[in-house]
């Protein structure tokens, strides 16, 4: 029977389908996320007849994929030549947006004009909210110091800060251009209304740096809110094309990390040719890859990053990684952003790869676009960032987790803005803020944290494609549990999200 509450856990949410061996011990399950380790255990004895039983050495094998030190597999496709894929007789249709910041000097003039246009730009996705929740009209904050206790005014300002009373409830500085004011939270109780509940448990996702729009009513130096409003995304449907056109997406290869998965990776590479039975409706159909981000390993990433490097040289990681995607038909189009590995600089947005690291590769079908970017495909435009400020997101946003990313990006949706905390992640000193989400997307891809997770939020398709590097000891560490090797596609006529599990194929 389980000694420890942590291993009676995972049974339970095994469902008494599979036996947790005795030898299976609490220390070796802390710091792990059971939710995502009942999912892999039972993956992983699918199929499996007799008695199933979960002991250490199982319990090792699904946490680790033991890699072996070696050269770089020499990918071998093999084109059936009865494969009449539907998106070659397509012609490609993409448009692709960079996202550039314009450099100025790190004076603290440079900072205001940053984050002035910040709060200028976000404060006009409000103005489509006048006349109705937020009243008829928007307040500077100097102005409702003229007004008297009880008088309701509705106000848009960047958080400076919060904290919590000596009563529990929140207190929440915002500022514009003008002034501060401290916005009061009500905590919520038994004689609270339900109203009052939601607005506090909604106000606890406040965020530092971010822009909000609060309605409440003055009471001596403070406003009592009753209102929390971000800038947010409009509600529409989700969009379809008339062509039957797929997109797959990926991200955090790591090509050179001794994790990185390149037998999976090969399947993928002979799946996309047809080689591959399974899914073949699916494979048939993709006409455009987004891979957003940590296409290789890097070098000097992190300390001692060269014990764990199969391929030490940035130049001969990217020229394997150009020669697996060379492998990928002429029909299909592969757009490349960078991430916080590869060579290019750390700071947001990244440029994209530039030809000091490609040499001479140079393929119709391969394109290079910035960190974030914009890739418009067959008329659905595809938001792609490689999602490093998901790390702060995630710590500072209660009910954020990295087994379900896509609720981190649905926060960031929200807040209309790619990096909302300013200071956790890097972001090069502009006039204009580049990290500003100021086209709706129909989709928005991230990667980052080597998780699939999908939902959707406003009509956008959010979409985190996971990744090609098996567990690393870090992950192990922060208890995480990755998903490499699964392959979301997107069917754009079907609205259909389909994901290829290539640990499988």
């Amino acid at each position: 029977m389980p000694d420890s509450q942590l291993v009676a856990d995972l049974a339970g949410r095994l469902s008494g389908k599979i036996i947790v061996s005795s030898d299976v011990t609490q220390s070796e399950l802390e710091n792990l996320d059971l939710e995502a380790l009942s999912t892999k255990v039972l993956k992983y004895f699918e199929g499996r007849d007799g008695i199933k039983v979960l002991d250490r050495e199982t319990l090792k094998k699904i946490l680790w994929v033991q890699v072996e030190e070696k050269a770089p597999m020499q990918i071998e496709i093999s084109k059936p030549l009865d494969y009449k894929p539907l998106a070659k007789d397509l012609d490609a249709e993409y448009r692709i947006r960079n996202i550039e910041a314009e450099h100025t000097d790190s004076s603290v003039n440079a900072f205001a004009s940053y984050f002035n246009d910040r709060f200028d730009r976000l404060r006009e996705f409000f103005g489509s909210a006048r006349g109705t929740s937020l009243g008829s009209m928007l307040n500077s904050i100097e102005s409702v110091k003229q007004y008297t206790t009880g008088r309701e005014v509705s106000i848009v300002g960047m958080v400076y800060d919060k904290a919590i009373t000596k009563n529990g409830h929140l207190l929440v500085t915002l500022e514009d251009e003008t002034a501060s004011a401290k916005i009061l939270f009500v905590k919520s109780s038994r004689e609270n209304s339900r109203d009052t509940l939601d607005l506090f448990e909604s106000a606890k996702r406040i965020i530092s740096d971010e822009v909000i729009a609060v309605r409440g009513k003055i009471s001596g130096g403070l406003i009592i809110a009753n209102m929390i409003l971000w800038p947010d995304i409009p509600i529409r449907p989700r969009k379809k094309t008339e062509e039957d056109t797929a997109i797959a997406f990926l991200s955090d290869i790591h090509v050179g990390s001794k994790l990185f998965m390149e037998k999976q990776f090969a399947r993928f590479l002979s799946w996309i040719n047809g080689d591959v039975d399974y899914r073949r409706d699916i494979a048939e159909k993709v006409k455009y890859i987004v891979a957003s981000g940590d296409l290789v390993d890097g070098i000097g990433v992190y300390p001692n990053q060269d014990k764990e490097l199969s391929i030490p040289d940035i130049y001969k990681q990217y020229s394997v990684l150009l020669d697996y995607l060379s492998t990928i038909p002429d029909y299909i189009h592969v757009f490349l952003l960078p991430g916080n590995h590869d060579a290019v600089r750390r700071a947001e947005p990244q440029p994209a790869l530039g030809k000091d690291l490609i040499k001479e590769f140079s393929r119709s079908n391969i394109h290079f676009v910035t960190d974030p970017g914009y890739v418009t495909v067959g008329g659905i435009k595809v938001l792609g960032y490689h999602g490093t400020s998901l790390d702060s997101v995630i710590q500072a946003v209660p009910g954020c987790s990295y087994s379900k990313p896509q609720i981190a990006m649905t926060e960031v949706l929200k807040r209309r803005h790619l990096s909302p905390i300013y200071g956790d992640n890097p972001i090069v000193p502009s006039k204009k803020d580049p990290m500003i989400i100021d086209e709706v997307p129909d989709i928005l891809h991230m990667g980052h944290v080597h998780k699939n997770g999908d939902s959707d939020y406003h009509g956008t398709l959010i979409v985190n494609s996971g990744t090609w590097q098996a567990r690393t000891g870090y992950q192990v560490k922060l208890g995480h549990i990755p998903s490499p090797a699964v392959l979301p596609v997107y069917e754009t006529k079907g609205m259909t999200l389909s994901t290829v599990d290539f640990n499988t194929v």
